[in-house]
């Protein structure tokens, strides 16, 4: 019988282009037969903590060429790993990191170290002939996430007057993925019916939701109301709504205040309760107390679960504040404060700040790091929430991973375009392979 050969004959890398039409990494491992490759994502909305995504900052792709990482993997991560053992991912990302020798990868680029991760991971999984939810969580992987589905934009995902960034349906189906991917895909070409039949637009955004002409929250989650109920479903039990407020692209640090610019700009006659505390209806800004108030309001209107991103990304009183007036009864969402990062996880845990942790790989640079969050996080009673980013590539590695860890939630972004249904797609499969495995 012939040995399985697990030594890393061959790296490399090659620029491509993501789902928003700019540069990115994409990088083949090989080990004995098997050769497998990993691309990587990039979010519009990056938190100021996240790990470094090197970028050339040339003529080239207006700056945004990725050859240098490209060149970093060829060249010296290459030269490192060669003939390391590609089941050793700890170690192959330790020796990773050590190259690197900065505390935010910003030498060799997070982009490029994640490519080569995520690859290597992807390979020893296929030389071991598992699925690679299989080979990353072991036999009690089983759990299918559901799905949080991106459906209506704004913010810094959409040109629009929307100020908060996402808002989002969670259908309550946890037993059956594939009825809660029907449940929310049928909510979501209702709300199309709906803003056709309203004159606003139904172009998508980066994440495939819509993008239309909305003052604010409470007119977006009343439209929401309405395509569920129109759908056939009941808001609250079938379906319930989520948001992604990226309170940190509002801070305004001059007056320690949230500036919204979208509802700045519009006059009405008439306002929602707690939604504003300024004489001048020209300027809308928002204290700390002014949007837990808001967000409290809304989640007595609405069937409103989970809240990400509520606060600026560097306001831990804020945070703390947060969580012990709505902790208890929603999930509070760390992305920009927690950035996937074990350490910032370790402060909140410390600091009783938010209850749920975003988790994108990218944010931190290796697989192994990005597991070591989710390990934190679970052990301390955090929920984990796996995610892309709006810059995204046809590789479907979340949705493994998503299984492999067990974190039951998931946002890949509306059920529209190639590069998130794709994820969608991949986990009726994994559906599919568990329902055979439990006959």
């Amino acid at each position: 019988m012939n040995k399985i050969t697990t030594k890393i004959s061959h790296i490399y890398a090659r620029q491509i282009l993501d789902s928003r039409g700019n540069p990115t990494v994409e990088t083949r491992v090989t080990a004995g037969d098997v050769t497998s490759k990993a691309s990587v994502p990039s979010g519009a909305s990056t938190g100021e903590h996240e790990a470094v995504e090197l970028r050339d900052n040339d003529q080239s792709y207006h700056g945004k060429s990725v050859l240098n990482a490209v060149r970093n993997v060829n060249d010296e991560i290459s030269k490192l790993l060669d003939e390391d053992d590609i089941c050793n991912q700890r170690k192959l990302d330790f020796r990773m990191r050590k190259l690197d020798g900065t505390d935010n990868k910003s030498r060799l680029g997070a982009n490029a170290m994640l490519s080569v991760s995520l690859a290597a991971a992807r390979c020893a999984a296929e030389i071991h002939n598992l699925p690679l939810y299989r080979y990353l969580g072991g036999v009690n992987a089983h759990e299918l996430p559901i799905p949080m589905m991106n459906i209506l934009n704004g913010g810094a995902h959409a040109k629009n007057n929307l100020d908060f960034q996402e808002f989002m349906i969670v259908p309550m189906h946890p037993d059956s993925f594939h009825d809660s991917l029907r449940m929310g895909t049928e909510v979501y070409h209702t709300l199309k019916k709906l803003l056709d039949q309203r004159g606003l637009s139904t172009a998508v955004g980066d994440e495939g939701g819509f993008a239309p002409e909305l003052n604010n929250a409470y007119e977006v989650f009343d439209l929401l109301m309405e395509a569920v109920t129109e759908a056939g479903y009941t808001p609250g039990e079938d379906i319930s709504f989520a948001m992604d407020a990226a309170a940190s692209e509002l801070f305004d640090r001059a007056s320690s205040c949230y500036y919204f610019p979208g509802e700045s700009s519009v006059i009405r006659s008439t306002e929602p309760p707690s939604t504003a505390n300024s004489s001048n209806r020209q300027k809308i800004m928002r204290t700390t107390d002014d949007m837990i108030r808001l967000y409290e309001d809304l989640c007595q209107k609405y069937p409103l679960i989970s809240i990400e991103d509520g606060l600026d990304e560097n306001d831990w009183e804020g945070w703390c504040q947060l969580t012990s007036q709505l902790g208890d009864r929603i999930q509070l969402v760390g992305d920009d404060l927690f950035v996937t990062n074990p350490d910032r996880i370790a402060v909140g845990i410390q600091k009783h700040a938010a209850n749920a942790v975003l988790i994108k790989v990218n944010q931190i640079g290796t697989l192994s790091e990005a597991m070591d969050a989710i390990e934190l996080a679970t052990k301390n009673g955090y929920r984990t929430i796996i995610s892309h980013r709006s810059g995204e590539t046809d590789d479907t590695f979340i949705a493994d991973l998503a299984v492999a860890v067990g974190s039951g939630q998931i946002k890949t972004g509306a059920p529209c375009r190639s590069e998130r249904v794709s994820k969608y797609n991949r986990l009726l499969e994994i559906e599919e392979e568990l329902f055979l495995e439990d006959k």
